[in-house]
């Protein structure tokens, strides 16, 4: 008798067949063991398996495990890697989301877990959009941010694209198999992401760019970025798509705010009205975020090196923590007024900020 295919195995053998994460779901939910599937006669599967005929009906004609094998061999062929809920490499990130997907498709690097920023925005973005974009892509990828995007054109590939030059980690979370380029223009981009970042889709291999997809795979792309910035969006985009998941996942969403006259900027302005964190300086990223707050800080210690005198760079060892003018003093048994110009000058170089009266943080 031949071994029947492990739980792993069969999420992928759900998957190829075209089974979605919750039809996936339902199925683990009312079987003991999800590879009990390969045993049960043809009435336990109507019977105790509550999905629709159509799905039914697939699980019976395609039981052979023969298939399943060619099919595990065949993404393999194609350098392409397979993560299931199973996995010790299932990414954290999305262990808690809501319709967790059950199974990622990748090819390029192995999906790295770094602290990560989501950016979205309209397909036909204006001008002000791509200069804004791609600002914000580099100054993030710069200090090592991964950058997570859709791949779609406009605002989706300038900040893959961004990323990419600034030698930075980038993640494309595609609405058809990673086996496709979509769109078709964007070969060359699809290329330099496998070489030097990620493609991850949770649609098998030859899955077409379907409509109802790419709603569906935004849920991703706010499941593995830390926050998402909306960088352009009318009033009914499917970037906001992306901003409402992200909001339901305990995600920050950051929208830059545009000019009230134009239709590209209205979803992202009412977003801000709704309580959306207005982004008009990389700090205001930085500063929610430990994690790249002291990145922030020593990139701006290495543009400005030689600029810094030791009293300077001491000072600044002390600023990690909200703090007082005063207490600087006595640590450093300096003069009050020898304190306040460097001070001074420390704030003119963008590396520390005032937060109160004479109560100053490192940026």
């Amino acid at each position: 008798m031949k071994s029947i295919p492990s739980n792993r195995e069969t999420i992928i053998w759900l998957s190829s067949m075209d089974f979605t994460s919750n039809s996936i779901k339902t199925i683990m939910e009312n079987l003991n063991e999800l590879n009990d599937i390969w045993n049960l006669s043809d009435l336990e599967i109507i019977n105790k398996l509550p999905i629709n005929s159509n799905l039914q009906n697939k699980i019976l004609g395609n039981r052979k495990i023969e298939d399943l094998k060619l099919y595990i061999e065949n993404v393999g062929n194609l350098g392409v890697k397979i993560i299931t809920i199973l996995d010790e490499n299932y990414p954290k990130k999305l262990q808690n989301i809501p319709n967790r997907p059950k199974i990622l498709y990748t090819k390029g690097k192995d999906l790295g877990m770094d602290f990560s920023i989501g950016i979205v925005g309209s397909r036909k973005c204006t001008d002000y959009g791509k200069w804004s974009c791609s600002k914000f892509s580099r100054e993030l990828a710069e200090v090592g941010v991964t950058i997570i995007s859709g791949m779609a054109t406009g605002i989706d590939s300038i900040s893959h694209r961004q990323a990419l030059e600034s030698n930075a980690y980038t993640v494309a979370v595609l609405g058809c198999g990673v086996d496709i380029v979509y769109p078709k223009k964007h070969l060359g981009l699809y290329n330099d992401i496998i070489e030097n970042g990620t493609l991850v889709s949770e649609y098998p291999l030859g899955t077409p760019p379907k409509p109802h997809n790419f709603p569906m795979r935004n849920r991703i792309i706010s499941g593995l970025s830390d926050g998402v910035v909306i960088v352009e969006a009318k009033e009914k985009s499917g970037s906001l798509i992306t901003a409402n998941y992200a909001l339901e996942q305990g995600k920050d969403v950051f929208a830059i705010p545009g000019n009230i006259n134009s239709i590209f900027s209205s979803g992202t302005n009412k977003l801000i009205k709704d309580g959306a964190i207005p982004l008009l300086n990389i700090r205001d990223i930085i500063e929610e975020y430990d994690e790249i707050k002291n990145r922030f800080t020593c990139k701006l210690l290495e543009s400005n090196e030689g600029k810094f005198t030791n009293t300077e760079i001491k000072l600044l060892d002390m600023l990690d923590e909200p703090t007082h003018s005063d207490d600087i003093v006595y640590k450093m048994e300096i003069d009050i007024a020898t304190i306040n110009t460097i001070l001074v000058e420390l704030e003119l170089k963008g590396v520390i900020k005032e937060v109160g009266n004479n109560i100053f943080i490192r940026n």
